[in-house]
């Protein structure tokens, strides 16, 4: 990459989901683009996720919409249930890809990378694991950075996409604080029930809990533990301590029970958001989807503001001559948008730890609509 001095060229750091997004992209418009991925292609990348009407609106832009569909869970209800196992009330999503499509989908994540990673590599975008970038220096209107493998680049973009503890973040001098909220967050994946075409949620004496389809087949059920410290428990625990866990959820919630007792596959995760307070760039760098703004999983907005970011991020650099100047109108779009989600879903994890569901639905409620609106 260093003959193209000069050049749109990019290295972008994370194969998530931001990555793979933004790499897209930005190759479509002309942009020369590596992702560099430290972990080995058969590493686990956690069990699935919820593609929410923004999501889907993301990958139908990126054409990949129909391949998430066909491989994930269409759906377009959350059924709320009380703590006596009752129906609480069902709230309906907005079809943002036409009246005749799914809401939103359940997808397991080793899916959505699949698709993501088959489009990149048609583009163009060369994708390396094992490797990261160790150190970074700017230069004008060039970011030199050295790669782990001790290979050296000479850019005019770098994008950190690598999560909630971005190491480009860092390496940029870009600070913010994570946050830890007084909850663990576990997921397990199951086999579907046949009652499950849409997303359940439980609200129970201490916790809550839900399941959400991720294909005919899958399902995963999750479980927000509320008012604990920060812990590790034994991979051996797990299961039993989530089964242990659902014990209070009656009604379908003991069916649920039932199912984790089945899997073999439960993690736990504390719930942790950051926020960047000021610019997400310096100079020709710039970080973006959780590596900038990292909400709650309640929101379950999560992968649709990674989606988004890659998108606009591409938009944004198409429109300016210069990179920096891109990346200042970029972040400047995004920021709104994102500090209003991760904060609300803060609010959600106060209402939900204080037992105030309602309060909690009505916010999550708000988040839908307000990330319905345009881009």
């Amino acid at each position: 990459m260093d003959r193209y001095r000069g050049a749109r060229t990019a290295v972008i750091v994370g194969a998530g989901v931001a990555g793979p997004a933004a790499a897209i992209a930005l190759a479509r418009g002309g942009w020369q683009v590596e992702i560099a991925e430290v972990r080995p292609p058969e590493a686990p990348s956690g069990w699935g996720l919820c593609l929410t009407g923004p999501s889907l609106r993301a990958l139908d832009e990126l054409g990949l919409s129909e391949a998430c569909l066909a491989e994930g869970y269409g759906m377009s209800t959350v059924t709320h249930v009380d703590v006596n196992g009752e129906s609480a009330g069902e709230a309906r999503m907005p079809r943002l890809i036409g009246a005749r499509r799914p809401a939103m989908a359940g997808i397991a994540r080793p899916v959505l990378h699949r698709v993501l990673y088959a489009e990149a590599e048609r583009c163009g975008v060369t994708v390396r694991h094992g490797v990261t970038v160790a150190a970074v220096d700017q230069e004008e209107e060039l970011i030199r950075m050295r790669l782990s493998d001790g290979t050296d680049r000479s850019v005019a973009l770098l994008v950190g996409a690598d999560g909630i503890r971005s190491s480009v973040r860092d390496l940029l001098g870009i600070e913010t604080s994570l946050d830890f909220h007084g909850q663990m967050v576990w997921r397990a994946l199951v086999p579907r029930p046949p009652w499950a075409t849409g997303i359940h949620q439980f609200a129970g004496k201490a916790d809550t809990a839900g399941l959400v389809p991720l294909s005919n087949g899958q399902a995963y059920v999750f479980l927000t533990e509320n008012g604990v410290e920060r812990s590790v428990v034994p991979d051996a625990e797990l299961a039993p301590r989530l089964r242990r866990l659902l014990e209070t959820f009656p009604g379908r919630g003991e069916e649920i029970r039932s199912l984790v007792a089945e899997s073999e596959s439960v993690v736990r995760r504390p719930v942790l958001t950051t926020l960047v307070e000021g610019p997400w760039n310096r100079g020709n760098g710039v970080v973006i989807g959780d590596a900038a703004h990292a909400p709650a999983p309640q929101t379950a907005s999560g992968t649709a503001l990674a989606l988004e970011d890659g998108l606009v991020l591409a938009q944004e650099l198409g429109r300016h001559e210069s990179v920096e100047a891109g990346l200042r109108t970029f972040v400047g779009r995004r920021g709104r948008r994102c500090r209003r989600l991760v904060e609300t879903s803060v609010a959600i994890a106060v209402l939900e730890q204080a037992q105030r569901h309602h309060e909690a639905y009505a916010l999550v409620d708000s988040c839908h609509r307000f990330m319905a609106e345009p881009v």
